[in-house]
């Protein structure tokens, strides 16, 4: 499949989360007035990816604000991630895709290689980053991030498709982009 553009629709899916499974996009989408926003990230732990999710669960209430809702995706396996975390951990959900078929249907790539994966807002995370403990490697490495912003009825507002391993917005650029 092509890359996703704005005012495309995006494809529904069925998706299993660590604490629910075969959730739709499309029921999940229209379940709330706002926007809804697909964050891919690469797996749970990725330290990176632990403090990109620790900034949105710190700052939430700049999304929820929004009349909106937020999902992280992940390379992960949805029973590692129950083993380490309750179902009220976090106020958004992670949509687990250990086999990355939503990263290949959305054609999000991985990066050629490590190098390929840093820019200076990515060494500026990973000082933050090593708050946190690295954890086990699921998925591809290598994967680079992605953001989709979709209305109720599942028309893509926004469409960013990552450059850099950290290349993810901030909590109040997030907050920006569901309104």
């Amino acid at each position: 499949m092509p890359k996703l553009t704005v005012g495309a629709t995006l494809p529904d899916f069925t998706f299993d989360t660590p604490f629910a499974q075969g959730r739709t996009m499309a029921q999940t989408a229209a379940a709330v007035q706002g926007k809804t926003a697909l964050v891919f990230l690469r797996y749970y732990g990725c330290t990176l990816c632990q403090y990109d999710i620790h900034q949105f669960l710190v700052e939430h209430a700049k999304i929820a604000a929004t009349g909106g809702q937020m999902l992280v995706v992940l390379q992960s396996d949805p029973a590692k991630i129950a083993g380490q975390q309750g179902p009220e951990a976090l106020p958004f959900d992670i949509i687990c895709d250990p086999e990355q078929k939503l990263y290949k249907e959305f054609d999000i790539r991985p990066a050629k290689s490590k190098l390929g994966m840093v820019n200076l807002k990515t060494i500026g995370k990973l000082s933050k980053a090593k708050a946190f403990t690295h954890g086990e490697y699921e998925g591809d490495e290598l994967q680079l991030p992605a953001v989709f912003v979709v209305t109720p009825d599942m028309k893509l507002t926004h469409v960013h498709y990552g450059t850099a391993a950290g290349d993810v917005p901030t909590p109040e650029e997030l907050a920006e982009l569901l309104k």
